[in-house]
């Protein structure tokens, strides 16, 4: 029983770091329709940024101050990744809408620049951020399976994140923008949204959740310029397969292939794991190929 316990319990995790990893894609792809192969990228500069913090605290501040780096270190990422996210759909992107494969060649050369920068300023080698006392140890439920804390700790980020997000797509104005330029592109325009400016800020959005995402990452384990592309395709797979662009969706297709990979992992091998996760996915879509949850529109019959 606590074998099984501990196992749902991986499986969640896994799946709360999948849906934070996607969110933001599933964002951008959903509004934008643009695949940005340079996401694991702002992954990897959210987990920079939280080595960036640790060694300024360590550095100038008294060790009494240094546990509460990470409190700092999670609004650093996402502000960092937004300016960067702002930046790069400036720069770069808005100049690729309608042109798909343009868009996945553009953004998957910025993300080589990316990590050949970061190799450049950090290192090649992995680096580790020593996390905060308050995060070691776990609780330790009956009959002996402890939950740690900083698994908890990402699960409850990754809720305030889901909530604050719900917030601002369900229940703001600019939400609401966002949610009309997806549906209707052209229908906003009509009806005076900006949607050049709609895109820039989603996309600044969704690279700042990113940040976040890479921010919890130095939690788990060391960070490295290519910690972005362990992620990339399971997050890619989670948006396909929730949805585009329903946070719903997002939601159930993270729990799905998270809890399914960890399920599979525990029965067979990692590698055969994730391979029947894989067909599970493909499978799945022949039957419903918008996802679990389809995106709403209105069309005229002819």
């Amino acid at each position: 029983m606590d074998v099984i316990v501990l196992q749902l319990f991986n499986g969640i995790s896994v799946s709360s770091i999948l849906l934070l990893i996607a969110l933001g894609l599933a964002i951008t792809f959903g509004l934008m329709k643009v695949i940005n192969m340079a996401h694991g990228e702002l992954i990897m500069i959210g987990a920079y940024t939280a080595y960036v913090v640790q060694n300024l605290f360590a550095a100038y501040l008294p060790d009494a101050a240094f546990g509460w780096y990470f409190a700092l270190a999670i609004p650093a990422s996402f502000a960092v990744a937004f300016a960067f996210g702002l930046v790069l759909e400036m720069g770069l992107i808005r100049f690729l809408y309608g042109r798909p494969l343009d868009s996945l060649l553009a953004t998957w050369g910025v993300g080589l620049v990316l990590q050949q920068i970061a190799r450049s300023l950090f290192g090649a080698p992995n680096v580790g951020v020593t996390s905060p006392e308050w995060l070691n140890g776990g609780i330790t439920a009956f009959g002996g399976a402890v939950f740690p804390y900083k698994r908890l700790f990402i699960i409850g980020l990754v809720l305030v994140c889901l909530f604050v997000m719900y917030l601002y797509i369900y229940r703001s104005h600019s939400g609401r923008r966002m949610r009309a330029v997806m549906q209707n592109r052209e229908m906003a325009a009509c009806l005076g949204i900006s949607t050049r400016s709609v895109d820039a800020v989603t996309f600044a959005i969704g690279s700042g959740i990113a940040g976040i995402a890479g921010c919890a990452l130095t939690l788990i384990g060391p960070i490295g310029p290519s910690i972005g592309t362990y992620y990339i395709v399971d997050a890619f797979m989670v948006v396909v397969l929730g949805g585009v662009g329903k946070l719903v969706g997002t939601v159930f297709g993270a729990l799905g292939i998270g809890l399914s990979n960890t399920l599979f992992e525990y029965w067979t091998t990692a590698s055969l794991g994730k391979v029947l996760v894989f067909l599970c996915i493909v499978a799945f879509l022949q039957w419903k190929p918008m996802g679990l949850v389809a995106m709403r529109s209105r069309s005229l019959d002819n």
